[in-house]
């Protein structure tokens, strides 16, 4: 009954092609938009701010990146760590050396950056695909951590290779504060999420889609493999590239070569797994379930510590979170491979035809 479309007719191409065509769901984003820009940095407190909302939207950018790449290109890739570094190394890199520098500047700079390396290393795609196109892209973890560490110019050299982020300032004023910082990160990642949406509606998008469901017949048809493959890998790499910016500017302030180790790109994949391969807010639904879990579930070990008097020490969680991880990614790939968001779209194309059966 919710999503009735009783009433609501277009009358021009315009309207019927838009991206929220049912009004319900224009009202719903507009009031998400509402609270998320205006209710949550008036009444958040600094915790939620800056340890939970920042971080679920940067790894949501990230999510997005390697969802344009695997999800709607069809090139698996395991190097999402890696772009993020070159993106938060070069923007640090672009305001430390260019003068006058702003830092929407650096960012975008970084994400170029990121962009040029995913070109070279896209280069494989035009040859192999799947798990070898994978260990080619993992090639480039390990390649741009080792550069990292050993070029000294890329973290000023600094001994220690850690690099401490310049202040933000956006026209002239200082973003300082948890709000100013989640606003800076919430105002960049939805201008990219409409972007990105608009580009997979777009031939470029289609091109995508088609070389992901059969490159074969693709190329018959007239879509260049060349251009398509590796335009998926620059933009992929720009939107990592920028996340990875935003992760060292807006969340950490400081950052190390080792903080974007494989382990980091492992959890950006198992976040479009999860959330929908192939889905723009299922990047958003993963980052919230990887981001969201884990505190649940030490707020659930302390609840049940407290019921049965039983003390569980961090490793026991730490364990159990990766058990449950693991055990969920199997079932979306068995049960559900568009993962978080097919279950949203079940769910209202049940809620447009209650209470009646079908």
């Amino acid at each position: 009954m919710l999503y009735r479309e009783a009433g609501q007719f277009k009358s021009t191409y315009a309207a019927d092609q838009q991206i929220f065509p049912l009004r319900q769901d224009r009202v719903g984003m507009a009031l998400l938009l509402v609270v998320a820009f205006l209710l949550v940095p008036a009444f958040g407190d600094q915790y939620w701010l800056e340890a939970i909302l920042t971080p679920f939207l940067i790894l949501s950018l990230a999510a997005l990146g390697l969802n344009i790449l695997t999800g709607y290109a069809g090139q698996l890739s395991l190097g999402t760590a890696a772009f993020m570094a070159v993106g938060a190394f070069m923007a640090y890199n672009a305001e430390l050396r260019i003068p006058y520098m702003p830092s929407i500047g650096s960012f975008a700079i970084g994400g170029l950056c990121a962009a040029a390396v995913g070109l070279v290393f896209g280069l494989p795609s035009l040859r192999i695909k799947g798990l070898y196109l994978a260990v080619a892209t993992l090639a480039c973890q390990f390649f741009v951590l080792w550069a990292i560490n050993r070029i000294g110019w890329l973290s000023n050299y600094s001994t220690s290779g850690v690099i401490n982020a310049q202040r933000v300032e956006v026209l002239g004023y200082t973003v300082g504060t948890p709000a100013g910082r989640y606003l800076l990160t919430l105002s960049i990642v939805a201008l990219m999420a409409l972007a990105a949406k608009n580009l997979m509606r777009s031939e470029t998008g289609r091109a995508f889609m088609a070389v992901r469901d059969m490159d074969v017949a693709a190329s018959v048809i007239g879509i260049p493999m060349m251009k398509t493959k590796l335009l998926a890998f620059a933009v992929s790499s720009f939107y990592c590239g920028v996340a990875g910016a935003l992760y060292v500017y807006c969340y950490l302030g400081n950052v190390e070569p080792e903080a974007f180790t494989l382990d980091l790109s492992f959890r950006v994949l198992f976040m479009i797994i999860i959330g929908g391969v192939g889905s723009i807010l299922g990047s958003f639904l993963g980052a919230a379930f990887i981001t969201l879990f884990p505190i649940f579930l030490n707020l659930g070990s302390k609840a049940l510590e407290n019921a049965l008097g039983v003390e569980m020490s961090h490793a026991v969680v730490s364990n159990t979170e990766a058990i449950i991880f693991g055990g969920l990614i199997i079932f979306f790939l068995i049960v559900e491979p568009n993962g978080l968001a097919r279950l949203w779209q079940i769910l209202k194309e049940k809620l447009r035809l209650w209470p009646f059966p079908h």
